[in-house]
């Protein structure tokens, strides 16, 4: 009968594919994380806590001050080039 070969292939593949996929299940987490230690990192006290507080806000303060110099030159840049191209 006619169609035997193909199908025959089209099965071959579909068990080359679930073949693929159970290696790739037991490869993504290959290993043990049982021996790893974690990290020790101290605690911040309430003092360095508002200092870090105070730090990130003043860095914010300062790029929110640049981006809006930023874009008031470009604001000046873009008004003067449609001025020029009116007049």
């Amino acid at each position: 009968m006619g169609g035997e070969g193909s199908m025959a292939a089209a099965n071959n593949s579909l068990k080359n594919n679930r073949n693929l996929l159970k290696k790739k299940r037991k490869s993504s987490l290959a290993g043990s994380y049982g021996n790893l230690e974690m990290a020790e990192f101290p605690e911040a006290t309430p003092q360095q806590l508002l200092e870090i507080e105070k730090k990130i806000r003043n860095e914010n303060k300062q790029a929110r001050i640049k981006q809006l110099i930023i874009f008031a030159i470009f604001m000046l840049v873009f008004l003067s080039f449609i001025y020029y191209l009116i007049n």
